[in-house]
């Protein structure tokens, strides 16, 4: 186990930084009066998912593989810490709608039923916490492991 010491690292810095962003999108209304925002909003996660990606595997790289890393390696590296992510996503999906944004839930099941977006079914089964722990977890493997490719080629040590 010791072999994904840096990986099991950068999966739980992972972890907070997901929930700072959540703290970051109710303290700025997304949440509330500019929750029909929020989706847009959302999709910026990517940038830090990046970024903290890339420094995983720069560390990975640096410290496990002595700068000497090849783009499967970095790979397997990057697949490694989203399926650690998803391993996490019920707690975390759990602290964000107990905890940071309790009311999360109802306020878009009301959005989406006013809106004629969906009806009060379909909304009532798209919102809520199972749906969202299933949505984080095939979520957070895709997106990581698409990110996790490119960073793993942008990493890579190039041979001559």
């Amino acid at each position: 186990m010791k072999k994904f010491t840096i990986e099991f690292k950068w999966a739980i810095i992972s972890i907070i930084i997901f929930l700072a962003w959540m703290t970051l999108e109710k303290q700025l209304g997304f949440h509330d009066e500019k929750l029909k925002w929020q989706m847009v909003f959302s999709l910026l996660i990517i940038f830090p998912t990046f970024i903290v990606y890339f420094l995983a595997l720069w560390d990975k790289k640096r410290n496990y593989y002595q700068n000497n890393m090849n783009w499967k390696q970095g790979f397997i590296s990057s697949i490694v810490i989203s399926f650690m992510v998803a391993i996490f996503s019920p707690i975390t999906q759990f602290i964000t709608h107990e905890f940071i944004t309790p009311l999360y839930f109802e306020k878009m099941i009301s959005l989406s039923v006013e809106s004629k977006r969906m009806t009060l079914e379909q909304a009532q089964n798209y919102f809520n916490l199972t749906a969202y722990i299933w949505q984080s977890i095939s979520g957070g493997i895709s997106m990581g492991v698409v990110i996790g490719a490119i960073v793993a080629y942008l990493i890579r040590t190039k041979t001559v």
